[in-house]
């Protein structure tokens, strides 16, 4: 694979950039057309590397990408899943380069989708290639690629479920993710789930002039903050009742295992410029964001935000609130739980609104599986180390569905790192990592 990479890897640039140049941005309704023009490329791109046949698909939302390639309906067959949507660039004055004209410079691809998902879907079409051109492809592989990911993939649970014998496949091979590190490879073996809502509160019918007003009006920023501010204890814990219900607690055993992948706090605090991390107590950083839930406002506002003052009390404020969930809760279950507690914290002198905006479940996968032992000796070769199972802090909220709707695990052979700020200005991902993953995935397929 080395030698076909350095053969290629112009075109590889090529093609990759003329994935990263189209703005595929599922948050906004006037990308619509990008969307439909990133899914057609990527259906040309699969057809040129060897598939069968590769289409665009219509959902109840954006288009899915699908394409297969059957070399003896007896053999294993591998699921590719990937999405094409990309996270707003916003804000546009923190980048520094055009998000979407990608650039090389520094050893990385910078611009948006770089990583997150586009290069690393990527490299399963380009290993894929070549393993068809080579004449080594021993399994059957089917691609399907979603415009929905990053607003929480609302259409494509149905659209699984409506084309379940066409997706049939033993496992579903995912790099959406991040390793702990270049040294330390690590393979996902679970992800959080994710419950995501809006609250607004509203006091009185328009904004009013704090000083005839203020000190005998609620205002609603206050009251949001208050409420906001109650949700979690001074032990970190979540103050919603019934919330922990459902979550598993792991063993000394099993947590021990997870401790075995490196992290150095100190190092963690000066990247992210830090004097202390806060969490649940009881737990280390490690545990907080992998094993456990939690619970941030990830957005909140009212009132006037603009240049200079304007002594205005408010008749609205808004927060958005997101819940990262652990196996076995679920993003249902918790949406009701959170509801029914804020709407009963909220004072006689505001109106409260809950709106769920998007979630998914969490899911867990058997490190004893075939397919995990095929992924780690494949990136043991590539990178000379094994991997180290991990349990990811993020969410993909679709991947319970595969399991669930399928009845095939997802396996997570990530190759992001942190360094690469996906959903953040200046996106980027190293060339080192996109050609590891690309040798990566076609070991896969030589050891499974």
């Amino acid at each position: 694979m080395k030698k076909y990479i350095e053969q290629n890897k112009e075109r590889f640039f090529e093609e990759l950039f003329s994935l990263l140049r189209i703005p595929s941005i599922s948050a906004k309704k006037e990308h619509k057309g990008d969307m439909v023009r990133c899914a057609e490329r990527l259906a040309e791109l699969l057809l040129e590397a060897g598939a069968d046949e590769a289409g665009v698909y219509p959902s109840d939302g954006n288009p899915v990408v699908f394409g297969q390639k059957i070399v003896n309906p007896e053999w294993k067959t591998v699921l590719i899943y990937g999405h094409y949507d990309v996270q707003p660039a916003e804000p546009l004055e923190k980048w520094k380069s055009d998000p979407f004209e990608p650039e090389i410079h520094d050893g990385a691809i910078w611009g948006r989708g770089a990583n997150d998902d586009k290069g690393q879907l990527f490299m399963h079409v380009k290993a894929f290639e070549f393993m068809v051109r080579t004449g080594q492809l021993r399994h059957n592989v089917k691609f399907m690629f979603e415009g929905e990911e990053e607003i929480g993939s609302p259409s494509l649970p149905a659209w699984i479920r409506d084309n379940k014998e066409r997706l049939a496949a033993d496992i579903c091979l995912v790099s959406d993710t991040t390793m702990i590190s270049e040294k330390v490879p690590s393979i996902n073996c679970g992800m959080r789930g994710l419950a995501y809502l809006e609250v607004k509160v509203t006091g009185p019918n328009k904004d009013l002039h704090s000083g005839h007003y203020g000190g005998a009006v609620a205002n609603p920023i206050n009251v949001l903050c208050d409420m906001i501010s109650s949700l979690i204890d001074k032990e970190g814990r979540i103050t919603v009742p019934g919330f922990y219900d459902d979550v598993v607690e792991l063993s000394d055993a099993d947590r021990a295992q997870l401790s075995r992948a490196p992290f150095d706090l100190e190092e963690y605090k000066e990247f992210l410029d830090i004097a202390e991390v806060k969490g649940e107590k009881g737990y280390t950083t490690m545990e907080r964001t992998g094993i456990r839930p939690c619970l941030d406002c990830c957005g909140i506002w009212g009132g006037y935000t603009g240049e200079g003052a304007k002594t205005v009390l408010p008749s609205e404020a808004h927060a958005k609130v997101s819940m990262r969930l652990v196996p076995d809760q679920t993003s249902e279950k918790i949406t009701e739980l959170f509801k029914k507690h804020i709407l009963s914290i909220a004072p006689p002198y505001v109106k409260v609104e809950v709106t769920p905006c998007e979630g998914g479940d969490g899911f867990l996968i058997p490190i004893t599986s075939d397919a995990y032992k095929a992924a780690s000796k494949a990136m043991a070769e590539v990178y000379g180390i094994e991997p180290v199972p991990s349990r990811g802090g993020g969410s993909i909220a679709v991947l319970a569905e595969v399991q669930k709707i399928l009845g095939i695990d997802p396996l997570l052979m990530g190759f992001g790192l942190e360094r690469d700020t996906i959903h953040s200005p200046n996106e980027s991902y190293l060339l080192r990592q996109l050609f590891a993953g690309m040798e990566s995935i076609a070991l896969f397929y030589r050891y499974y």
